[in-house]
């Protein structure tokens, strides 16, 4: 295609895939955050809380490591998350200078319930495709991913 050819600048920013795949992903997340929010957490809530239990338990630094969020914001997410009793900080039995955070049972919970939400908002996301269709985006998603 030539520059004659090519579609009004708009249109053709909005036929990328880098595009279309960024506002699928937008929406993606919206709904997730919305499911999220029922329960009372944001996205990185889930995300720290899915790394200390996956890891757990887990020096505050570590979870920054794994995450690549910034230490204050673990922290403060930390205080939210045992301010909620999903989550508890205590003195690394190796190293007292530092804590580790496991999750609770409630936390514990609280991610099974998340894991279902996400399922559902995925659902809702995919909604417009078939089941083959949905399976056939993710195989092709997932290969343009690891292609990086």
């Amino acid at each position: 295609m030539t520059a004659t050819e090519r579609p009004p600048a708009l249109a053709h920013i909005q036929s990328l895939p880098s595009w279309l795949l960024g506002r699928v992903a937008a929406r993606g997340r919206s709904l997730v955050a919305e499911a999220f929010a029922a329960e009372g957490l944001r996205l990185q809530h889930h995300a720290v809380l899915a790394a200390v239990s996956e890891y757990g338990p887990v020096a505050q630094a570590d979870v920054v490591r794994r995450l690549g969020f910034d230490a204050k914001d673990v922290v403060l997410l930390l205080n939210d998350l045992e301010k909620a009793g999903l989550a508890v900080r205590t003195p690394d039995p190796r190293d007292r200078r530092k804590n580790a955070v496991t999750v609770t049972p409630a936390g514990e919970r609280t991610l099974a319930r998340c894991a279902e939400l996400a399922e559902q908002a995925n659902a809702a996301l995919l909604a417009p495709l078939s089941a083959a269709e949905g399976r056939q985006l993710i195989e092709l998603l997932t290969r343009v991913y690891e292609a990086r």
